[in-house]
């Protein structure tokens, strides 16, 4: 896009260059030339009246009186009807000539060389280059600067259509100065927060619904086991069918629970936690330090798992900056394996969430510190957007714990993926 916008301004420059350049150099070229034209027909006026008054006057021809008239290096030629008067050296090949008629019949004619005009014309031409050149360098300096105003925030506003394709809701706050962008950038957010919510809805209606099947299945299991117990056949036979189909209904939903989680995590990658956890660690120490506190940090080496680094960068940074903002004393980010998965804690030694706070604490809009109320609802959004899980697992003082699939040794060698339940 910026190549083509540069393309296009250059384009314009050159055009307009090329059309203004042109004429506007040969029209000093003209100017020049008709200007000494002008300045020796002046001066053969001058000359031919002072000859015409010395005719009137019955005196004889004096050119030394009009010698001052004469450019340098220029002939003067008077022609009378008696005599031809000339004055001045030869101007060489191809001069420059005027002649005016005298009254008293007879004309006088200036040629004057032509190689001062052609030197006054060449320093001419150079000018308008020059400023032909200079205009094209600051047209070139101008397109440069605007292809770079309009392509950066469009590439900033397609990248960030891109990540909310990809399942980042998080809103963005840049902005461009340009109406348009900014509007596009407007509706980019908006729609992230409704797909978000969106999102957030159906995964709660999928857990609930998930969570109320296993329930009624469990207990048809139960009474299918208890009916296949008793002493009539026919019966005990018809509740054994009737507990092969809850079985696969059972598996079938297991299926169905699978591929909806293998298809929130299909962007999710084999990650380095430790190293990413060592940048996000570096980044919050000097906003922590400057308000007096401190970051424990303590990762174990060499922990891989399944997540989109930009996601679960987001995410911690939403934990950590929970707790700047309303936690107190020490930051601890610690991170290990744990039961199958990559474990990641924050922490801090405030006084908690509040209880009545407990069970709303990852829902959007709803805060009791007088913020937005929107930050956890959406760090829990980006990590389970890769299969993972965030949970809080302490109110008083608050701990978070993120649960993140271990990658596996096919899914570093680009294997295709299948989703084990998550830990609980």
């Amino acid at each position: 896009m910026r190549r083509r916008i540069l393309q296009a301004t250059l384009l314009a420059v050159a055009v307009t260059t090329v059309v203004l350049g042109l004429p506007l150099g040969f029209t000093a070229l003209k100017l020049v030339q008709d200007l000494t034209g002008a300045d020796l027909s002046t001066r053969a006026q001058q000359i031919a009246t002072l000859l015409d008054e010395q005719v009137a006057n019955q005196r004889p021809i004096d050119l030394n009186a009009v010698r001052l008239a004469v450019p340098r290096g220029a002939r003067l030629v008077v022609r009378t009807q008696s005599h031809d008067y000339v004055y001045g050296p030869d101007p060489g090949e191809a001069p420059l000539v005027q002649m005016v008629p005298m009254v008293q019949s007879g004309s006088v004619t200036i040629a004057a060389p032509s190689a001062p005009v052609r030197t006054q014309q060449l320093q001419v031409a150079g000018l308008v280059l020059m400023l032909v050149v200079l205009s094209a360098g600051t047209g070139m300096i101008v397109a440069s600067v605007t292809a770079r105003r309009l392509a950066d925030p469009l590439r900033h506003v397609a990248s960030r259509a891109a990540r909310l394709g990809a399942g980042d809701f998080r809103p963005d706050p840049q902005r461009h100065e340009v109406p348009e962008l900014d509007r596009v950038a407007d509706a980019l957010d908006a729609s992230g927060a409704a797909l978000s919510q969106l999102v957030q809805r159906e995964r709660e209606l999928v857990g609930d619904v998930s969570h109320q099947l296993r329930s009624r299945l469990t207990a048809l299991h139960l009474r299918l086991e208890a009916l296949a117990a008793v002493e009539d056949a026919d019966v005990a036979e018809e509740a054994r069918a009737a507990l092969e189909q809850a079985e696969r209904l059972s598996a079938v939903l297991d299926d169905l629970l699978a591929a909806a989680t293998a298809a929130r995590a299909r962007d999710a990658e084999p990650l380095d936690v430790t190293s990413l956890l060592t940048q996000v660690a570096d980044e919050w120490r000097e906003p922590l330090r400057a308000q007096g506190r401190a970051l424990r940090f303590k990762v174990a080496d060499e922990l891989l798992a399944r997540a989109t680094p930009a996601r679960l960068r987001e995410a911690i940074g939403v934990l950590l900056d929970n707790a700047l903002r309303h936690g107190e004393g020490p930051v601890a980010l610690t991170a290990r394996h744990g039961g199958g998965t990559v474990l990641i804690e924050v922490s801090d030694s405030g006084s908690g969430v509040p209880d009545a706070l407990v069970p709303h604490v990852f829902e959007r809009g709803f805060s009791g510190h007088g913020s937005t109320g929107v930050g956890l609802a959406l760090a829990r959004a980006l990590v389970e957007a890769d299969g993972g899980r965030l949970e809080l697992s302490q109110a008083r003082p608050a701990m978070f714990e993120v649960f993140l699939r271990v990658a596996r040794a096919d899914d570093v060698l680009g294997l295709p993926w299948k989703p084990e339940p998550t830990p609980r």
